[in-house]
Parts: structure tokens; C-alpha cells; sequence
């Protein structure tokens, strides 16, 4: 069991690795490329979508690194799971009031707040992945 949980747990781990870097470096710099009359639109549009992409992964990467910490155990799993809590709340106290204000138009300060606060969940997410491999690669520890 916990070889298919450590694979699972590394697939939604690396999942949510490569999309973090893609919205930090490419997406969110462009919001401000949108323009000013159609950017509501566009960023309540962007929150309902991206939502449905994000929500499963996450929910998978949290639910597995709960497993992980009761069938595994150990200190690596208790860090990812730290990791893991600090992403939430940096989603949850930043990106969406970030998000849930830009939906009014396009503000300048918002968007560097969302762009910058972004960095800590990029960088906690990389030490994630990381650690999730190192998992992976130590294997089946039952």
C-alpha cells in the first residue's frame, strides 16, 4: 500500500510543482498584459478554471501526506506536512483575496502582491517535491 501512496503522493506533489512554476514566471506576469476594461472578465473567468484544475491535486497531495504521516511516519513526512499547512495558508490569507479583489478590474499594487506573496508557495512546493522524491526514491519503508 504505501508504494502505490508514495507514488500517488509524489504524482500530485510534482503536479502542483510544475504548475506553481508555470503560474509564477509565465501566467500571473501576463495578467497585467490583459487590459484594463476586459480584466474582470478575464480573472473571474481564470479563478472558476483554474479552481477545477488545482482543487484535485491539492486535495490529493493533502489526503496522501495524511496517509503518508500515518502509515509511513517519520520526520520527512511530518516537514512535508508543515509544508504542506504553509501552502494552504498562503492560499487561503493571500492568492484569494488577491484573486477575489482583482476581480473588481485590474490593480497594479494587487497584482505585485499576488505575484510576490506567489513566491513563497513556488519555493515551499519545490522543498515538497524534493522531499516527496526522496521519499519515493527510499521506497516502501513497511
Amino acid at each position: 500500500m504505501s508504494e502505490a501512496l508514495l507514488l500517488v503522493h509524489a504524482g500530485s506533489t510534482w503536479f502542483m510543482l510544475g504548475l506553481v512554476w508555470f503560474v509564477q514566471w509565465v501566467h500571473y506576469p501576463l495578467f497585467a498584459a490583459v487590459g484594463h476594461d476586459s480584466f474582470a472578465g478575464y480573472e473571474a473567468l481564470h479563478t472558476r478554471r483554474t479552481t477545477w484544475l488545482v482543487m484535485p491535486p491539492m486535495l490529493i497531495e493533502l489526503a496522501s501526506s495524511g496517509l503518508l504521516l500515518w502509515v509511513v511516519g517519520g520526520p520527512l513526512t511530518w516537514v512535508g506536512l508543515g509544508l504542506l499547512a504553509a501552502i494552504w495558508l498562503s492560499t487561503v490569507c493571500w492568492q484569494v483575496p488577491c484573486h477575489t479583489a482583482l476581480q473588481a478590474g485590474f490593480d497594479a499594487q494587487l497584482h505585485r502582491r499576488l505575484v510576490l506573496s506567489n513566491w513563497l508557495r513556488t519555493v515551499l512546493w519545490t522543498v515538497r517535491a524534493g522531499l516527496a522524491l526522496g521519499l519515493l526514491v527510499a521506497g516502501d519503508p513497511t
